[in-house]
């Protein structure tokens, strides 16, 4: 569970910190709910950018922001729906779009569920701690600028051939920034790193997306809620929620999986990774690009034993897919030939490479159930197409200018040629498999117990409990602001 224990004395250095810089705490109800939100909050909104470095902006940490750059307030849950002409498959497949929360990711919320419990409870004091964030890439990012809007001092990770614009941002943002070796798949180095910062610096607190169950709790309330929120606000008298996909960067939002599983029984869960790192497959390694996925490794916040299928997606097809949904040529063949409605190919730029990764996912579960028009397949655009420029620019170097004849290649190989190979529905026995592969990682070189790697798997109250502490966590980020008297001064 996430420690809760209070520590007063920082507690009352945190509580000065929020009062000299005007910091206010959303709850998880009303990052859940906004309209829970005070109304001098949405006012003050109103003129506040969605990337401006104000602590306001941690109220847009939610997935119902009007979806607009500046000056927005709340509405429905940011989604989209791609229609078959598009996926090739009769199934209707939801995209909860990540674009539209403050750093353009998802992962903003992520890393506050993490750092927001440590700060309400004192055991992290700004004045003295800094944030170390490890990441493969977008949840450094969400915890540097978490770190800035609630006054701490942040330390960002992240692999040195990870995209440009990743760290042209985080340079802006982060006190300091470490490359590490490698690709996404290059854990381990970061894992190091962190070590290496720990034996160095006391001044320094780790925010292991991999290990935080504050990543959990806030996929699990926020994601979990939202997606079904979309769903209900679809769903007809005929159809059924069949299922969500997500691929496993921290496994954080397949924690939004268990919470849909429990709305709707008869649903599954599926987690995706790349081909080329066939860890949950294969037990494999290797190298690939679908940036965002961390492999060579089970996450520790990852609840494999409610996990029902891996599927494996050729980081070939993303890459391609790339530049299909965000060039003229491909615009002009997927409106011209391929009848993909003019609406669905504006809204194609809400994908970076691990959503549409995520979309490829959910075709090939889609295929595999033999999933019809009254099935409904979520899953999450984790980022936008906007943090990946330079890469379309590099498959352009590398591969010539695109052309109709390269989109309808793209269309036909890398969309709609996605087969239901190198997938697996998981026996009792491959989740276990799959659960022991934690040991290696979390026992043996992260300090980790065997007795809580076995009470994931046996203790049936493990994952709840955790779940659970929302309330808990809320009458803490009540009180906190009750002390600093911020939203009075508003």
């Amino acid at each position: 569970m996430i420690d809760l224990t209070m520590h007063e004395e920082q507690l009352k250095h945190a509580i000065d910190r929020a009062k000299e810089r005007n910091i206010l705490i959303p709850t998880f109800a009303q990052m859940q709910n906004p309209q829970l939100v005070p109304e001098k909050v949405k006012k003050a909104l109103k003129h506040v950018g969605l990337w401006d470095v104000n602590p306001l902006n941690l109220f847009r940490i939610t997935w119902h922001n009007e979806p607009t750059m500046n000056g927005g307030g709340y509405g429905g849950v940011n989604f989209i729906e791609l229609p078959s002409a598009l996926t090739g498959v009769d199934a209707r497949i939801i995209v909860m779009c990540g674009k539209w929360f403050p750093t353009g990711c998802h992962k903003v919320g992520a890393s506050f569920g993490c750092l927001a419990p440590r700060l309400v409870t004192g055991q992290f004091d700004p004045t003295y701690n800094k944030a170390v964030w490890p990441s493969t890439g977008n949840y450094c990012r969400g915890g540097a600028y978490n770190s800035k809007l609630l006054g701490c001092d942040s330390i960002a990770i992240l692999p040195a051939e990870m995209s440009r614009e990743r760290f042209d941002w985080l340079s802006k943002i982060a006190g300091e920034v470490i490359a590490t070796p490698g690709c996404e798949s290059n854990v381990k180095e970061i894992f190091d790193k962190t070590w290496e910062l720990r034996r160095t610096r006391e001044d320094v607190i780790i925010f292991n997306q991999f290990e935080e169950m504050g990543n959990v709790l806030w996929h699990y309330q926020v994601t979990g809620h939202a997606i079904a929120e979309a769903y209900e606000s679809i769903k007809t008298e005929n159809t059924r929620f069949a299922g969500a996909c997500f691929t496993s960067g921290s496994a954080g939002t397949m924690s939004a999986g268990d919470y849909l599983k429990e709305q709707y029984p008869y649903s599954k869960l599926a987690v995706g990774e790349a081909l080329q790192c066939p860890t949950l497959l294969e037990n494999g390694f290797g190298g690939h690009r679908i940036e965002g996925i961390g492999d060579k490794h089970v996450p520790w916040v990852h609840n494999v034993r409610n996990t029902d299928m891996v599927i494996d997606i050729d980081d070939e097809d993303s890459q391609n897919l790339l530049r299909l949904f965000n060039s003229e040529e491909g615009h002009k063949y997927l409106k011209e030939v391929a009848g993909v409605p003019e609406k669905t190919i504006e809204q194609l730029s809400l994908l970076g490479i691990s959503g549409i990764a995520n979309v490829l996912c959910c075709i090939k579960f889609a295929k595999y159930y033999e999933l019809t028009s009254n099935d409904v397949v979520a899953t999450v655009a984790t980022d936008s197409a906007v943090m990946y420029e330079s890469r379309i620019k590099e498959l352009d170097e590398q591969q010539g200018k695109y052309s109709m004849l390269t989109a309808a290649r793209d269309y036909s190989e890398h969309l709609h040629g996605v087969r239901t190979d190198n997938m697996a529905e998981l026996t009792y026995a491959d989740r276990k498999r799959v659960h022991n592969l934690k040991y290696y990682t979390w026992v043996e070189q992260q300090g980790k117990t065997v007795e809580e790697l076995n009470a994931q798997w046996y203790d049936h109250d493990y994952w709840k409990n955790i779940h659970d502490q929302a309330k808990d966590l809320d009458k803490l980020i009540n009180s906190f602001n009750e002390r600093t008297g911020v939203l009075e001064k508003l």
